[in-house]
């Protein structure tokens, strides 16, 4: 549990810093004289080194551990992030950032990867994957106010140098507070792998010495067959990423803001609040991951197609109603990989959910920017959330789930 606590900390500091700057990083890019569309490169240039890095990470937690790729992560980050301040033209901040998204997107699959490895059952595991939830949400909450806050009393530089410091400082106690180790050690005794390296002479044999029935030989290669995740499933993340960057366009530029920063960021704020609401919500843990992540995609859905057709709820509460779906879908869609994966293919399997994320969130504010003139965004958002249900290989997740 302590090793928990210290990925929690690592997580919320790393999520914090980059949520602290989204209120900073276009008036920065104005301050060095970048043009709006500019802007737009440099707040999107991040998700997209997000997934070369990624697919390295993928590979390289399975091989080579969590651990040191948490440490490199933050140090990296929180140098790139004290270079960020000393930077005076928008291009240097354009490569800044193209850097910093890279050594990030290490830090997410290392670990969740070895967060699921604490887990001793499919419970638990959901609830330490709401714990995550739970870290992301408060520091989404917390760190845009704390960002411009740093901004108004400090100024540019100070602000990026202290975020920077406190990356440095984490990733160094990051040194000592994570005990990889120990972690894969009790996950070997809980989840032993000894049948998956065996070759398949040597497991009939074996089956054969302990009288192992052929309904369990059916049952193992069952097993064997649901650790084989569909591809289709990832365009789940990919349409919620997608729907989320369509909002987070579109929201500032709503009537009810009255072109406001501080309405904006209140809006903003009531999404956050209602995720802490679901995720609050711990008895939602032994429901199956695979209908909260289903049921909770489908709510998501619905919630966008009232706000396309202007319903009668107010904009606040169809927000907090966008939130308490997102409290449900992001644990769950975590447990649900976890869950059908074998521990030695975490890292891949986070890192490719990293990717969709990223992937969704480049591509839906670029699709909202052109479409917005033709049709409502948010029907957008529905579209992209029915498609990629629609599509959802039910079968496979029925037979794991059976």
């Amino acid at each position: 549990m302590k090793t928990a606590i210290w990925l929690y900390l690592f997580m919320f500091v790393a999520f914090f810093d980059l949520h602290a700057q989204y209120p900073i990083l276009s008036p920065f890019a104005i301050s060095l004289g970048a043009a709006p569309s500019f802007i737009g490169l440099i707040l999107g240039v991040y998700s997209i080194t997000h997934l070369p890095g990624n697919l390295i990470a993928g590979f390289g937690v399975d091989r080579y551990g969590s651990k040191r790729f948490i440490v490199f992560s933050l140090i990296v980050a929180g140098i790139v992030l004290l270079v960020q301040s000393k930077v005076d033209d928008p291009w240097e901040l354009l490569i800044i950032r193209s850097i910093s998204g890279f050594v990030l997107a290490f830090l997410s699959p290392a670990c969740l990867s070895l967060l699921a490895k604490l887990a001793k059952d499919s419970v638990q595991q959901s609830k330490l994957m709401a714990g995550n939830g739970f870290v992301h949400t408060m520091a989404s909450v917390l760190s845009p106010a704390a960002g411009a806050f740093l901004v108004a009393k400090l100024g540019f530089v100070q602000s990026f140098t202290i975020l920077g410091w406190i990356l440095i400082v984490t990733g160094i106690l990051a040194i000592f507070g994570v005990k990889e180790r120990q972690v894969i050690q009790a996950a070997a005794e809980l989840f032993p792998k000894e049948q998956e390296t065996l070759p398949a002479n040597h497991q009939s044999l074996h089956s054969h010495e302990h009288g192992t029935s052929k309904e369990n030989q059916s049952k193992d290669a069952a097993d064997a067959h649901a650790q084989r995740i569909p591809w289709l499933f990832f365009g789940i993340p990919l349409a919620i990423s997608c729907s989320q960057g369509i909002l987070f366009f579109e929201l500032p530029l709503m009537k009810e803001t009255s072109g406001s920063i501080l309405t904006s960021g209140i809006l903003f704020s009531l999404v956050s609040l209602g995720a802490l609401v679901t995720l609050s919500m711990l008895f939602l843990n032994r429901v199956s991951p695979f209908i909260r992540t289903s049921m909770g995609s489908l709510a998501l859905a619905f919630i966008f197609f009232g706000m396309s057709v202007e319903w009668p709820l107010p904009i606040h509460v169809s927000l907090f109603l966008i939130g308490m779906a997102k409290g449900v879908i992001f644990p769950s869609i975590a447990t649900l990989l976890a869950s059908i994966t074998s521990s030695n293919r975490y890292g891949r399997v986070f890192s490719i959910l990293s990717i969709s994320f990223s992937v969704g969130a480049f591509i839906g504010p670029i699709v909202a920017g052109h479409m917005r003139s033709h049709t409502s965004p948010y029907f957008i958002a529905f579209l992209c959330l029915m498609s990629a249900l629609s599509i959802l290989p039910l079968r496979a997740f029925k037979q794991v789930h059976a």
